[in-house]
């Protein structure tokens, strides 16, 4: 267990800075405290965090990712870390929005950055990693839910037949190492090139969680999907593609819904997560009602 203290306190404790540092919070993180340390050589993002079981984050297996990431070339470089902090080079750059990433230019920058994660971090990873199966964490934060007394809890039920039900229409799968958590504010755009941040919930598992996560994060239309399916793929996607997919972007949509549900009883930051859940939970609805027309 790491020592309690506030977030800017921590950060400037690290052993690493060189001359005066000064910190302030960086705003935006819904899941850690992140903070922006400037000292006389670097400006550096602390991010400070244990692991958190309840979202299946461990800390060894982001530092683990962090570190491929970089050297794949899709994410800034791991600078420091110790129990409980990680250090990255600060990008100065824009935090995308979804409608930025709905621009077509800054679509296929992200779409291309994830296949390289995809495609290189595998080459390059280190040591033990986790699995990211999205149906196993669902049935997980539905177990959370329960100890917890969630107020989504009359809910549940059909969720979970649901997502049982999204499982079976998923099927088959190929193994890539995903992000796994593709909302707009871990793109980040420094003028020249896209960046990749934020490895928590990094893991082996299928290329269509990040497919269709990347869609339902960031409001993608009909369009915009058929053509990340066929950049990804190679060619068009077929009816049994498309059934896969919209079946796996619903899943993704679930899981950020009840990802939130969770935040809601478990989280101590500053942010509405009741709003989230419900904002979540009717893109769930409207995906779920395609995956099942396909």
């Amino acid at each position: 267990m790491t020592e309690r203290r506030k977030p800017v306190e921590r950060a400037l404790a690290l052993p690493i800075w060189h001359g005066q540092a000064k910190a302030e919070p960086l705003g935006g993180g819904i899941t850690n405290l992140n903070v922006l340390v400037t000292d006389a050589v670097r400006r550096a993002v602390v991010r400070i965090g244990d692991d958190i079981p309840v979202h299946q984050i461990m800390r060894f297996n982001e530092l683990a990712a962090s570190h491929a990431a970089h050297a794949a070339g899709v994410s800034p470089e791991v600078i420091y870390h110790e129990p409980g902090a990680l250090v990255i080079d600060f990008v100065v750059g824009k935090t995308m929005r979804a409608e930025d990433l709905r621009r077509p230019e800054n679509l296929d920058a992200a779409l291309r950055l994830v296949m390289r994660a995809h495609h290189d971090i595998p080459k390059v990873l280190r040591g033990p990693a986790l699995t990211f199966w999205v149906f196993q964490v669902l049935r997980d934060y539905a177990g959370t839910l329960r100890e917890g007394a969630s107020r989504h809890l009359p809910g549940l039920p059909a969720l979970l037949d649901e997502a049982a039900e999204l499982e079976r229409a998923v099927g088959r799968i190929e193994m890539v190492f995903g992000h796994n958590d593709l909302l707009p504010a871990n793109f980040l755009h420094d003028g020249n090139r896209m960046w990749l941040i934020d490895w928590d919930y990094a893991g082996w598992g299928s290329p269509l969680f990040d497919l269709g996560g990347l869609a339902a994060n960031n409001g993608l239309d009909a369009a915009q999907e058929a053509w990340i399916l066929e950049t990804y793929y190679g060619r068009g996607p077929d009816a049994d593609l498309w059934k896969r997919y919209r079946s796996m972007k619903a899943a993704a949509a679930l899981r950020e819904a009840m990802w939130s549900m969770v935040q809601e009883i478990h989280s101590e930051l500053d942010f509405d997560y009741a709003a989230y859940t419900a904002d979540y939970l009717a893109t769930y609805r409207e995906a779920l009602a395609a995956a099942r027309a396909s």
